[in-house]
C-alpha cells in the first residue's frame, strides 16, 4: 500500500504485510518503509501510531523505542507525534553495497507491557555514481588472419549503483572494423564484447583507437569511457585451454592473508609468443578485486584481505589465460567462505530499571536484553543464563529477547546491590563465551522501626544539680536508609499523671540527650522514671519505646537535726544524778536524726564542752551520756555539758545540744533553780518583784511536784517493773506516723526510745521508755503535739 509521494528524489513507500508468527508479546505483522538514498535528516518515514493503532499517549508511557538490527540510529521515533523521521542520510552503497535490495531490519520496542513490532527500511538508489572502467586504457593485440566474426571480450564497467542505476548499456564510436555486442554475465551484469566485421591488415592499418563508452540507466544518465587501443599482430590461430572450466575451494573465513586458495593452469598449442600465457581476472567486481589476487604467471589466486562469512558467503571468479597472441581461455572460481566460531555472542541492554524498591512485587521487569552472534549454525545457538542464589530469574522472549524479572521479594537491609553476570555461550567449537555485568540497586522503604541499644536505662544524678545538667543519653539505631533511617526522640507521656515529667527532664530530640530541668532533692524524690520513644522519619513512621529510670543521688545537704533532748523551749531541761551513781550511769541519751542517707546520715557524738570535763563521757555511736567516774562532793551541783552531733558527709555538718545536770544526795532534795533564777533573785526587790517571786514560788511547788513524778517514772522504768502499765511499748512493726532512723547510726540496737503522749483524758503525759528490747533494728521516736506541756516540765 502507497502511503506518500515526496519529490523526484525524495519518494518513499509503506507496505504492510501481516504475517501471523504466533506469541502475546509480538505482533504478527511487518511494516515496511522505504526512503531514497542521501534523502535529508528529518524526512518523515511513517506514523507509527497510524500503523500500529496505538494512541500517541501510549508511546510516552510505554517507553516506546526503534531498534535496529545492526544498533545504529538510522531513525528516531517522535513520542509526540509517533512519526518516523531520518535521523541520518542514508548511504545505500555504504549500507548494502552492492546488494539488492538494500533493506534495513528493525524493530518497535513498547517496553511495559513488552511488546514488538517488526518493520523493514528498504533504501531505494539514487543515480549518484558515474560508471568507470578499470583499466581507462585497454590493449587489445588481434592477429590479421582474425575471421570476421571473431569477438573480443572487454572489462565491464563498475558502476557503485544497483538496479536500472548501475551500467545499462555500452556505445563504441563508429569504425570501419568493428561494432560492439553486449553479453550478460553470470551474476546478471552486462559486459560488452568487439565483433570484428571485417578482416584486418596490419600492412594497412597496425593499430587502431576506439573510444568504449559504458552508460548507467540513471535519470538523467551518466557515462564512463575507455580507450581500447588494437594492436594487430601475426596470425595466431589456437587459444588457451584450462584443465577445468569450473574450480570449487571450500575456504575457511579466518584463513590468514595471502592464503593460497587455488593454483589454476591452462595450456596453449602455439609456440613461441603465441604460446606464452598470462591470467588473469575477467569481468569481476570490485570487492573481488580487493579480496583475490592472481599471479599473471604462475596462475596462484591468492587472499588479499580477510574474509568474513557473515559478509560474504560465496565469491564467483571470473578468470582467463591469455596467449601472446591475444587468444584467451575462460574459467570459473567458485570460492565457498566457511564460517569458523570467530564471533562471541553480544549482550545489548534495551531497558533498565536501578534502583528498584525492596518491597517490589515477583516478576517485575527490572531489564530488557538482546543477544546477537554474527555466525551461523551452531555457531550462532546461544545459551543464556545468570547465576544462582540471586531473587532474580531469566525469561526469553521473540528473538533472542530476554527479560530480568525479580524472582522473590528483596530486602536491602540484606543486600542493597546485586551485580547480576548475564553468562551467554554459543554452541560453536570451539564455544565462545561473554559475560556482560548489570548492576541493581535496592531502593529502601520504611520497613524497620528503630531500636534502642537497651531495653532499659538507668541514670544517675546528684541532689542539688544545676538546671539544664546532662544526665545521660539513649540511643537507637535504625536499619533503613535515609530519612528511613533518621531518628528523633521523645519524651513519652507517663503511666502517673501525677509526676510532672515536662518539669523534671527534656531530651534533644536529634541526639537523644536528657537533662534533667530543675535542682533535684534526694529527700523529696528519690527515683522516677519514664518512656522514651525513638520515632524515624519514613511514611508511614515507625516507632520504638525505652524505660528510663533516673535515680537521685544524696548530698551532704541536710545538718543533724536533735530530736532529744528539745532546744526549742524556753526553760533548759534538767537532768537529774544522783551522787551515790555509779561509774558508767546513764545520764541521759542525745537523740538526732539526718534527712541524708547513706554515710551522710551516719552521726556520731563527742562532748564538746563539760563544767567537769572528766565527770561525764558521751558514746560516740549512740549518743549516751553516762558518768565516767564516782561523783565527790567536791563536785559542783550543776553541770552544764555541749554535745556536739557530725554526720560523716563531705563536708561533715553539726549541730550542738546544751545539757544541764542536777546532783542530788536523792530525789527528795529540793530542784535548784537554774542560774538565771539565781541572778533574777540578786536583782533588787520591788512591788512588782515581789508579785513575781510569789507567782515563781506557785510554780516551783507545781514544777518540784511534777519533777517528782518524773523521777519516780524513771525509777520505775529503769527497775522494769511496772513499764508495760505506764507506756506499753509498741510490739512488731511500729506505726508508719513514727520517724525510722535504722541504719543512721543515732541509736544502738540493745536500747528503743520513744517519746509519747497518752490520750483520752484531756491532758497528755510525757513519756519516755528506755531499754526495751525489740527486734526492729536501730531506733523509732514518736513525738506528738502538745508543746506548751512539755515546756512546763522543762523540755525545748
Amino acid at each position: 500500500m502507497e502511503l506518500g509521494k515526496g519529490n523526484p528524489q525524495q519518494i518513499r513507500q509503506v507496505l504492510l504485510f501481516f504475517v501471523f508468527l504466533g506469541g502475546s508479546s509480538v505482533s504478527s505483522e511487518t511494516w515496511r518503509y522505504s526512503v531514497a538514498e542521501e534523502t535529508e535528516i528529518g524526512f518523515f518515514i511513517g506514523n507509527v501510531v497510524k500503523d500500529i493503532g496505538l494512541g500517541v499517549e501510549d508511546l510516552a508511557a510505554r517507553g516506546a523505542r526503534v531498534i535496529f538490527d545492526d544498533y545504529k540510529p538510522h531513525l528516531r521515533l517522535d513520542l509526540q507525534t509517533g512519526n518516523l523521521l531520518l535521523n541520518e542520510q542514508p548511504d545505500r552503497e555504504a549500507l548494502c553495497d552492492l546488494t539488492e535490495p538494500c533493506i534495513l531490519h528493525f524493530q518497535v520496542l513498547l517496553e511495559n507491557p513488552l511488546q514488538f513490532f517488526r518493520a523493514e527500511l528498504w533504501v531505494e538508489d539514487i543515480n549518484d555514481h558515474t560508471p568507470t572502467f578499470t583499466d581507462k586504457h585497454i590493449l587489445l593485440k588481434i592477429s590479421e588472419s582474425t575471421a570476421p566474426g571473431t569477438s573480443f571480450q572487454m572489462d565491464s564497467a563498475q558502476d557503485l549503483d544497483v538496479g536500472k542505476n548501475g551500467v545499462q548499456n555500452y556505445t563504441l564510436n563508429p569504425n570501419l572494423h568493428f561494432h560492439l555486442k553486449l553479453q550478460d554475465s553470470e551474476d546478471g551484469r552486462k559486459y560488452p564484447e568487439l565483433l570484428l566485421d571485417q578482416p584486418l591488415d596490419r600492412e594497412k592499418e597496425p593499430e587502431l583507437r576506439l573510444t568504449l563508452t559504458a552508460l548507467d540507466g540513471g535519470s538523467p544518465p551518466r557515462s564512463g569511457t575507455a580507450l581500447v587501443c588494437v594492436l594487430v599482430l601475426d596470425i595466431n590461430d589456437n587459444a588457451p585451454q584450462f584443465e577445468r572450466s569450473v574450480y570449487e575451494v571450500p575456504i575457511p573465513e579466518n584463513s590468514p592473508l595471502d592464503f593460497l586458495v587455488v593454483r589454476v593452469s591452462a595450456t596453449d598449442l602455439d609456440t613461441g609468443i603465441n604460446g606464452e600465457l598470462s591470467y588473469s581476472f575477467s569481468h569481476v567486481s570490485r570487492d573481488i578485486q580487493k579480496t583475490f589476487e592472481i599471479h599473471p604467471i604462475s596462475g596462484e589466486v591468492r587472499l588479499k584481505a580477510f574474509l568474513d562469512f557473515e559478509l560474504v558467503q560465496s565469491y564467483t571468479i571470473n578468470i582467463q589465460a591469455i596467449d601472446g597472441g591475444s587468444l584467451s581461455g575462460k574459467s570459473v572460481i567458485l570460492v565457498r567462505v566457511v564460517d569458523v566460531n570467530d564471533n562471541p555472542p553480544v549482550v545489548v541492554v534495551t531497558s533498565l530499571t536501578s534502583p528498584i524498591p525492596e518491597n517490589s512485587s515477583p516478576e517485575m521487569v527490572v531489564a530488557v536484553f538482546s543477544l546477537r552472534d554474527q555466525d551461523s549454525g551452531d555457531n550462532g545457538r546461544m545459551v543464556c543464563s545468570i547465576q544462582d542464589n540471586i531473587p532474580f530469574l531469566l525469561k526469553p522472549n521473540f528473538k533472542n529477547f530476554y527479560t530480568l524479572e525479580t524472582e522473590s521479594p528483596l530486602d536491602r537491609e540484606n543486600k542493597a546491590e546485586y551485580i547480576i553476570t548475564i553468562t551467554v555461550t554459543d554452541m560453536g567449537t570451539p564455544r565462545l563465551k561473554t559475560e556482560h555485568n548489570i548492576t541493581v540497586l535496592v531502593a529502601d522503604v520504611n520497613d524497620n522501626a528503630p531500636a534502642f541499644t537497651q531495653t532499659s536505662y538507668t541514670l544517675w544524678v546528684r541532689e542539688n544539680n544545676s538546671p539544664a545538667l546532662h544526665i545521660g543519653s539513649v540511643s537507637a539505631t535504625d536499619t533503613d536508609a535515609g530519612a528511613n533511617a533518621q531518628v528523633t526522640y521523645s519524651l513519652l507521656p507517663p503511666p502517673d499523671p501525677i509526676v510532672p515529667l515536662a518539669s523534671l527532664v527534656s531530651i534533644n530530640p536529634d541526639n537523644g540527650h536528657l537533662f534533667a530541668l530543675t535542682s533535684l532533692d534526694y529527700e523529696a524524690l528519690r527515683a522516677f522514671e519514664f518512656h522514651v520513644g525513638a520515632t524515624d522519619r519514613g511514611s508511614p513512621a515507625l516507632s520504638s519505646q525505652a524505660l528510663v529510670r533516673v535515680l537521685v543521688a544524696d548530698a551532704n545537704d541536710n545538718a543533724p537535726f536533735v530530736l532529744y533532748p528539745l532546744q526549742n523551749a524556753s526553760a533548759p531541761c534538767t537532768e537529774l544524778v544522783p551522787r551515790a551513781a555509779e561509774p558508767g550511769y546513764l545520764v541521759t541519751k542525745v537523740v538526732a536524726v539526718d534527712g541524708d542517707a547513706g554515710q551522710n546520715a551516719w552521726l556520731s557524738y563527742q562532748l564538746l564542752k563539760a563544767t567537769e570535763p572528766g565527770l561525764f563521757g558521751v558514746w560516740a555511736h549512740n549518743g549516751e551520756v553516762r558518768t565516767a567516774r564516782l561523783l565527790s562532793e567536791r563536785d559542783a551541783p550543776k553541770q552544764r555539758l555541749v554535745v556536739l552531733v557530725k554526720d560523716n558527709g563531705e563536708p561533715p555538718l553539726s549541730a550542738s545540744v546544751t545539757l544541764h545536770v542536777l546532783l542530788v544526795d536523792g530525789f527528795s532534795q529540793p530542784y535548784l533553780p537554774p542560774p538565771e533564777a539565781e541572778a533574777a533573785a540578786a536583782a533588787p526587790a520591788d512591788p512588782l518583784t515581789v508579785y513575781l517571786v510569789v507567782a515563781l514560788a506557785s510554780v516551783s511547788s507545781l514544777f518540784l511536784f511534777s519533777v517528782l513524778v518524773f523521777v519516780a517514772v524513771r525509777l520505775c522504768r529503769r527497775g522494769g517493773a511496772g513499764s508495760a502499765g505506764r507506756c506499753p511499748v509498741p510490739e512488731g512493726h511500729f506505726p508508719g506516723h513514727l520517724v525510722d532512723v535504722s541504719g543512721t547510726g543515732t541509736l544502738s540496737q540493745s536500747y528503743q526510745y520513744e517519746v509519747c503522749l497518752t490520750g483520752g483524758t484531756g491532758t497528755r503525759e510525757f513519756k519516755v521508755l528506755k531499754s526495751v528490747a525489740s527486734n526492729h533494728r536501730g531506733s523509732m521516736i514518736n513525738v506528738e503535739e502538745n508543746s506548751d506541756f512539755l515546756n512546763g516540765f522543762g523540755f525545748n
